[in-house]
């Protein structure tokens, strides 16, 4: 009976003795493995050193610098843009050969009185009239209240003596022709249009005068345009 206690004593004894063992084997196996991540734990978080980068002058001093480059990328931009703008004018204006048909020059005194020329100005045809005194009182003579454009002869010359006006038909674009018609002045065999001797229109379909060009007279030179 003594003996079977003891052997139960000693079997009961013998787990706590291996538990024990155990938990002081498995204890310092855990702090290492705990010491090694708070290691590279604490080795993955270092923050390397920046202070060589940093610039060590005034905030004054940065702040012209700042001035300095704002400055100089405007005048920049605005010589370039006065560069585009610029090419674009020139590349917009037109060449000499244009220039020169923009004007026509006409001598005068190689018009005898009573006659027409036929000029090209600006691929149109332009009239020139050097009217006889009758023609001008003629055209003078005139009511303007029942002509359908109603224009005096004043308003459509500089110079009474002198007629510049683009000798294109005003019903469909037509070429009139001089001295004939049934005022004397021009007829448009087109259509049937007659034009006075100061260019009005009196018969026919065309809605309007023969239109007057900007022209200027000096002395015996015409200028057209």
């Amino acid at each position: 009976m003594l003996m079977s206690r003891t052997l139960t004593s000693l079997v009961r004894t013998v787990p706590r003795s291996t538990k024990s063992r155990a938990a002081a084997v498995t204890q310092p196996l855990f702090h290492i493995s705990q010491n090694k991540d708070e290691q590279q734990r604490q080795h993955s978080t270092q923050v390397p050193d920046f202070s060589k980068y940093k610039k060590h002058s005034s905030g004054e001093a940065s702040r012209t610098f700042s001035y300095m480059m704002i400055g100089t990328t405007g005048l920049l931009t605005a010589a370039s843009a006065q560069a585009t703008v610029s090419d674009f004018l020139a590349n917009m204006s037109a060449s000499a050969d244009v220039l020169a048909l923009a004007k026509a020059e006409v001598d005068l005194n190689s018009i005898p009185e009573g006659k027409n020329v036929t000029i090209k100005w600006r691929g149109k045809p332009v009239f020139i009239r050097h009217r006889t005194t009758a023609e001008i009182a003629d055209a003078n003579q005139v009511n303007v209240q029942e002509l359908r454009d109603p224009q005096t002869d004043a308003e459509r010359v500089k110079e009474p003596e002198w007629l510049v006006m683009l000798g294109v038909c005003t019903h469909l674009g037509c070429v009139p022709i001089g001295e004939a018609g049934d005022y004397g002045g021009w007829y448009c065999p087109c259509h049937g249009s007659h034009y006075d001797i100061s260019g009005r229109i009196r018969k026919g379909p065309a809605p309007l005068n023969l239109e007057i060009p900007e022209y200027a007279i000096n002395d015996s030179l015409l200028i057209i345009g």
